[in-house]
C-alpha cells in the first residue's frame, strides 16, 4: 500500500470491518495484555489490505478504526482539516489553533511572519507495505516492502519514498503556508501579514570537531546552524523581513505550492 503518492477513489466502509471476539480470561494465550489493536479480526485486516493507497485524509479514517479510544482522546486536542468558513465560533475550541488550515492570523497588517526550516536532506513521506506471512497471535500484519525500489535515482528505495526536508518533516509541510496559504491576504490572513520564507541548505560537519555541524539543517540540529541563529537575533533586535534579504529558497517550494488546491 502507498500511503501518499495514489489515490483511492473507493476507500473502505468502515461497517465493514469486524471486531474480533474478545475474552477477559486471564489465562488465555496472547492476550495477556489486551489493547485496541488486539480487538480486530484477520478479517478486518485484509479488508484493510484491499484498499490499495491511503492518502492523509482517509489515514484518519483508517486510525480512528484500529485504535478508535486512542484517537477520541487526541481528537479532544487536535483537529486535521481544512476549515470551511473561519469565522464559525467552533474554531474558537484550542484544539484548532495548532492548524494553520483551520484558523485566521491575528489582525495585524505590520506584523511578519517568517518561516524557518532546513532542506537538502532525504525525508522519508510515505511507504510502501505488505502483508506478513506471519499469522501468530498479537503479530503485526503488516510490514515495509522493501522489495519496492525504483534504483539508484528513484526517490522510492527499500520501500520508502522520500522527498526534500529536514530528515524529519518534508519541505511541503514546513514552508506551504508562508509560500502561499499566508502569502499575501488569503482567508487565513486577512490582514495581509507579510510572510517570508528562509530555508537552510544543509552542510554536515568537516569533522568531529563541528559537533552537529554549524551549517546543520537537521530537524533539530538546525538550532546550532550559525546562518539560522543570526537571522533570528537580526529579527528580535528589529530587522524586517527585507532587512534580511527576503526570501531564502533552495527546494522547489514554491512550484510545488502552486500544486496545491485549496480556497485561499
Amino acid at each position: 500500500m502507498d500511503l501518499s503518492t495514489r489515490v483511492q477513489s473507493n476507500p473502505p466502509n468502515q461497517q465493514e470491518f469486524v471486531l474480533a471476539t474478545t475474552s477477559t480470561n486471564p489465562n488465555m494465550s496472547c492476550r495477556e495484555v489486551m489493547t485496541e489493536y488486539d480487538e480486530i479480526s484477520r478479517e478486518s485486516i485484509r479488508k484493510v489490505a484491499e484498499n490499495k493507497a491511503y492518502t492523509a485524509r482517509s489515514l484518519i479514517d483508517l486510525v480512528r478504526f484500529v485504535a478508535p479510544k486512542m484517537m477520541q482522546r487526541a481528537e479532544a486536542h487536535f483537529s486535521h482539516g481544512i476549515a470551511e468558513n473561519l469565522d464559525d465560533p467552533k474554531y474558537s475550541h484550542f484544539k484548532y489553533w495548532s492548524n494553520p488550515l483551520e484558523t485566521k492570523l491575528p489582525d495585524a497588517p505590520d506584523m511578519e511572519i517568517y518561516c524557518l526550516y532546513g532542506v537538502g536532506i532525504p525525508t522519508e513521506r510515505s511507504y510502501v507495505y505488505k502483508l506478513s506471512p506471519s499469522d501468530r497471535c498479537r503479530s503485526i500484519p503488516f510490514q515495509i516492502d522493501s522489495s519496492a525500489d525504483r534504483g539508484k535515482d528513484s526517490c522510492l528505495k527499500g520501500g520508502v519514498s522520500f522527498v526534500d526536508g529536514d530528515e524529519s518533516v518534508p519541505v511541503l509541510s514546513t514552508g506551504f503556508m508562508c509560500a502561499k496559504g499566508w502569502r499575501g491576504k488569503t482567508r487565513f490572513n486577512p490582514s495581509g501579514i507579510s510572510t517570508y520564507v528562509r530555508e537552510y541548505r544543509h552542510k554536515p560537519p568537516a569533522s568531529l570537531f563541528e559537533g552537529r555541524g554549524l551549517e546543520s539543517g537537521a530537524h533539530v540540529d538546525i538550532l546550532g546552524n550559525v546562518a539560522l541563529i543570526e537571522d533570528v537575533l537580526r529579527v528580535a533586535a528589529g530587522a524586517t523581513g527585507e532587512e534580511l534579504g527576503g526570501d531564502r529558497i533552495y527546494s522547489d517550494i514554491l512550484q510545488m505550492s502552486e500544486r496545491i488546491n485549496i480556497r485561499l
